[in-house]
Formats: structure tokens, C-alpha cells, sequence
């Protein structure tokens, strides 16, 4: 089975609020679907990592996005219903680009854990999903992909990010990543 991380990309009052600057009009959908992810990754001994988008103030992104996500703001915040857990081992990544692995420390946290599975989620699917689940591809790690835990703008950039993914990583249903990854108690 090799060692997981459930990584739940930017689920951020930005990005999922109503009132957030760059609001997935789908990703309140899926917090359901994590919240019941994050509890079986957290009884099957799952590292769980939140990535956070927080950026500085004159970001370079701004000049082809919104102003959005700037750090200690509470558009960068994590949103009531999904936040990390420290007690119960949870990391977080902040962010400064679309990958999560662009010049922050998820791979040196991920090969200090001896993580060699990386299971992403969250919003947007077709950007920041994608390019963190391509560059966790770079960085060699098995990619999968959880497609009900997963969320864009609709359903066409949805669909387009998981055939990406798809391409070089495992693509699965909650249901499915849940049956091949439960430990056996006993």
C-alpha cells in the first residue's frame, strides 16, 4: 500500500465562502465528503496535510488573478468546517503559487514522513489540484486522485482536471480510496 498523505488543497473562505475574492461555486459541495475523509485518515493513521493559500500583499499572481488569499486574512483562513487538527497530527503547507510543492516544504515534510503516496483534494480540480497532484508526479511520488473530494468552477473544469490527472496518476471515488486503504484491526 505504501505510505499515504490526504492533502486538502485550499479550502479557504476565498475560495469557498459566498463572499470569498476567487469563490469554486462547487466547493461546498465536497466538505462533506473531506470531513468524512479526514476522520477515516485519521483513524487508519493517514498523515493529513491542509494546504493554505497566503499570500503577501503585492504578490505576483495578482497580476493575472484577483487580490486573494492574503496570508493572516480571512480569506486565507481555513473555513469553520474544515480546520487542521495539530492534536491529532495534522500539517500545514502554505502556499504561494498553484502547487503546493512550488518553493514550500511539502517535500521535505513528505520524505522526512516517509510519504511515497500522495492523495489530493480540494478546489480548484483544473489548477491548483492538478499542479499540485503534476509536481507530486516530479517529485516522484504516486499520485492519487479523489474525485468526489475534488471541486471547480463546473462540471466541464472539473471533468478536464481529472482527466489530466488521470493521465499520470490513479483517479478514485472517496468509496474506492476508502475500501483500498482502511487498515485491517484486529
Amino acid at each position: 500500500m505504501g505510505k499515504h498523505a490526504v492533502v486538502i488543497i485550499d479550502m479557504l473562505n476565498d475560495f469557498i465562502h459566498p463572499d470569498g475574492a476567487l469563490t469554486c461555486p462547487n466547493g461546498a459541495g465536497i466538505v462533506p465528503a473531506l470531513q468524512e475523509l479526514i476522520e477515516f485518515s485519521h483513524e487508519n493513521e493517514i498523515q493529513v496535510i491542509f494546504v493554505q493559500e497566503a499570500h503577501r500583499k503585492n504578490d505576483a499572481d495578482f497580476r493575472v488573478r484577483p487580490i486573494h488569499a492574503i496570508k493572516g486574512s480571512w480569506g486565507s483562513d481555513f473555513i469553520d468546517e474544515l480546520r487542521p487538527d495539530e492534536s491529532k497530527g495534522d500539517y500545514v503547507v502554505q502556499k504561494r503559487r498553484h502547487s503546493a510543492f512550488s518553493y514550500t516544504d511539502m517535500d521535505l515534510f513528505l520524505r522526512e514522513e516517509g510519504i511515497d503516496t500522495v492523495a489530493v483534494t480540494g478546489v480548484w480540480t483544473n489548477v491548483c489540484v492538478r499542479s499540485t497532484a503534476s509536481d507530486a508526479m516530479y517529485h516522484t511520488y504516486k499520485v492519487v486522485c479523489i474525485s468526489d473530494c475534488c471541486a471547480s468552477k463546473d462540471e466541464e473544469m472539473h471533468l478536464s482536471g481529472l482527466r489530466d490527472i488521470g493521465i499520470f496518476g490513479e483517479v478514485v471515488t472517496l468509496e474506492q480510496y476508502k475500501e483500498k486503504n482502511a487498515v485491517v484491526k484486529g
